[in-house]
């Protein structure tokens, strides 16, 4: 599995929006995509981890890559205070 982990500033009064658009992707028939996951940090609340998996490394580049991902990514970031912090990798379980 590979994906992405983005470390955003998002106003609260956003926040549900940023929910909103999130969970669209779901129903886009991206391929690989596996899923999105937001956490709202304590004490932070302007502060959201945004964790986004793939099935693997090349679906997630070619949507990365993709005008439409594109799109999807300056409705994200109209939400957000300050360009997302980005880690890419591959998700590996415990031993």
């Amino acid at each position: 599995m590979y994906g992405t982990v983005a470390l955003c500033r998002v106003p609260a009064d956003k926040l549900g929006e940023l929910r909103a658009l999130a969970a669209a992707e779901d129903s886009l028939g991206i391929d690989g995509y596996l899923g999105t996951d937001l956490l709202v940090v304590d004490n932070h609340p302007d502060t959201l981890v945004m964790v986004v998996r793939f099935r693997d490394r090349d679906s997630y580049v070619a949507n990365a890559d993709s005008p439409a991902q594109h799109e999807r990514y300056l409705q994200f970031r109209a939400l957000m205070l300050a360009d997302p912090v980005w880690y890419d990798g591959d998700w590996v379980s415990p031993a």
